[in-house]
């Protein structure tokens, strides 16, 4: 079946990739972000999430939103503008469409660790930074205005730590991190990690586009791979596939780096840096705790049986 699908931020990592296989499958496709996604066979349309509902729109079926502010630096009032009003105004441009919603593990508490977590415990109150306190609210915005009549059904996917071909945010963190001949890990490089192929997302968000929803509540599902890997292992062959045989992991423990980073976020605040420390407690509070997560609504209600975390081709990335 052949549908209208539009994809904000489809000039982004994940945003094209969707776009892409959508094209691929068949489905007209509208991509939507501030620069040209040059997705072939798609129609292209400029917008800038931050100005608001955009000015004759297409009619769509679906409206898979990938447009975010992804930094875990930005400051609240520009997160908000774009992960909360920017969703708010793709909702109201395409009100009766249905709504795939590209959120984050971020919305789980990260001051514990999330241990098989399910999608019911999330969204909490407190974050360590915008990003997470913004994707949450934009969670709470749909929740609500998909009991509205007449609006289409919400579909919200939550992936953790997204890589793969393209990727622009997790790999060069990675590799931006080296020193010289050392990697710094937080922790002993032993936390269990569910990680996400772009692949498994981009077949989740065009499953979501078809699924079956239940009447006046979102649906709610978290995308990862098959099983959780350990953080150290997976950093390792990263390394070695990209050409870093010779770098070394160092680990140092969670707790002094935690006050450590508590203190240089607090001095970058205060100088008004526009760079992020090195270390921030959003990054700790990933890097040295579990992060997994159950996929059962995944597997049972997307149809979706994620494969096993491969960095095949990480080399070329």
């Amino acid at each position: 079946m052949s549908l209208r699908v539009g994809v904000t931020g489809a000039s982004g990592f994940v945003g094209g990739a969707v776009a892409r296989r959508a094209v691929a499958h068949g489905h007209r496709v509208w991509t939507f972000s501030r620069r040209d996604a040059h997705v072939s066979g798609a129609t292209h349309r400029t917008w800038d999430l931050e100005a608001g509902v955009l000015a004759a729109p297409p009619a769509l079926d679906v409206v898979v939103h990938a447009g975010a502010a992804v930094s875990d630096w930005a400051r609240h009032d520009v997160a908000w503008a774009t992960n909360v009003e920017g969703t708010r105004a793709v909702r109201d441009t395409f009100p009766a469409a249905r709504f795939v919603h590209v959120s984050s593990g971020s919305v789980y508490d990260p001051f514990v660790p999330t241990v098989r977590g399910r999608e019911g415990e999330a969204p909490v109150e407190r974050y360590l930074n915008a990003y997470g306190a913004t994707k949450a609210a934009a969670e709470r915005v749909l929740a609500t205005d998909a009991r509205t009549p007449g609006r289409g059904p919400v579909v919200v996917l939550r992936p953790h730590a997204v890589y793969g071909p393209g990727d622009t945010t997790l790999l060069p963190r990675i590799e931006g991190a080296i020193r010289g001949r050392r990697l710094v890990l937080v922790g002993d490089g032993s936390a269990l990690q569910s990680l996400t192929h772009v692949d498994t997302l981009v077949e989740a968000a065009l499953a979501a586009a078809t699924v079956d929803l239940p009447h006046g509540q979102p649906l709610v599902v978290n995308v990862a791979d098959a099983g959780p890997v350990v953080l150290g292992e997976v950093v390792v062959e990263l390394l070695r596939r990209r050409g870093h045989d010779g770098v070394t992991l160092a680990g140092i423990p969670a707790r002094p780096a935690w006050v450590l980073a508590a203190c240089a976020e607090a001095l970058a605040r205060w100088t008004r840096r526009p760079e992020p420390p090195r270390l921030t407690r959003y990054a700790i509070s990933h890097l040295a705790a579990e992060r997994t997560y159950d996929l059962t609504v995944l597997r049972e209600v997307l149809g979706v049986e994620p494969r096993a975390t491969s960095l095949a081709g990480a080399e070329n990335w």
